[in-house]
């Protein structure tokens, strides 16, 4: 039996998953919390750990080849991760040394490239518009990042930074961004962002999903939804003028604002470089399925 193994490395948790190759059904899946604080070699045992434990609880022998989803990419010329916003892994060649720790050949794609890919494949995109040959999907969450999906393959683009719309400027002199810059769409319409503006606004601090159930009453939480509306259109507007997308997917934390569904597209045509959108904005399928199963998939 063909299986295909993948690996979702995230922030705060690492997920196995494997998958039966032919009709890609899940044979087994395990999460266990990522050893962030403990470093860098710490996080790359982990993740030997977690699939010797998959492996031994459902007697599968373990691959040759991994799928590894990650945030950040791999630098073609130094074969060393960046722009991750898991700082501990930006510089370290994780490429080379998870395969030496894993004793295995290792597929490493960014995280939001899974999310497009697994939604494409066996999401919401196959379910909804399975003609579709561009797919750009979305990651708004703690950061804000994206992954692009060209006729079944990730396009990567030639430094690797494809799809990474969340860095790019928004707000001229905003908030300071963790890569270095200010005013990034990652710094006006992420998670932790929208919170710190509507606590700026009410003098009260409440999670984003706090302060959507409130906008029936509360002033400031009606606020942070009309910036959020507004910014995602003006800043999804750069992505559909330059790609023109057949489908976009709105996925993480903040996709799950059921009013962006129907705001957001008169928001986005504001900015577009055409008379009407006809582009769906779709919610994804998969959940927080979507990374890990992504990852998997690579091997397909």
């Amino acid at each position: 039996m063909g299986l295909l193994w993948g690996i979702d490395l995230g922030g705060t948790k690492t997920e196995c998953v494997v998958l039966r190759a032919g009709d890609k059904e899940i044979l087994a899946r395990k999460r266990t919390a990522t050893p962030v604080e403990a470093g860098y070699g710490a996080i790359l045992l982990n993740i030997r750990r977690l699939m010797h434990t998959v492996a031994r609880e459902n007697r599968f022998p373990l691959p040759q080849t991994v799928g590894i989803g990650t945030p950040g990419t791999l630098d073609r010329e130094t074969e060393t991760l960046k722009n991750s916003n898991t700082t501990v892994l930006n510089g370290k060649p994780l490429l080379k040394e998870l395969e030496d720790t894993l004793d295995m050949k290792v597929i490493l794609e960014n995280d939001a490239n899974c999310f497009a890919l697994a939604e494409s494949t066996l999401g919401v995109v196959r379910k909804v518009l399975p003609q579709a040959q561009t797919v750009f999907g979305v990651i708004l969450g703690t950061g804000v990042g994206g992954g692009m999906v060209c006729d079944g393959r990730v396009w990567k683009g030639r430094h690797g930074i494809a799809g990474e719309w969340g860095h790019n400027p928004l707000l001229e002199n905003g908030d300071a961004c963790y890569c270095g810059r200010r005013g990034c769409v990652e710094t006006v319409i992420s998670g932790p962002a929208l919170e710190r503006f509507y606590r700026q606004q009410s003098g009260c601090r409440r999670s984003l999903k706090e302060i959507v159930s409130l906008t029936p009453t509360d002033a400031a939480a009606r606020a942070t939804l009309e910036r959020l509306v507004f910014f995602l259109g003006k800043a999804l507007a750069v992505v559909v003028n330059i790609l023109d997308p057949d489908v976009i997917i709105l996925g993480g934390g903040v996709g799950n604002v059921p009013a962006l569904y129907e705001q957001v597209p008169a928001a986005l045509s504001a900015w577009m470089f055409n008379d009407r959108l006809t582009t769906p904005l779709l919610k994804p399928a998969l959940g927080d399925s979507a990374g890990v199963l992504g990852a998997a998939l690579l091997q397909a």
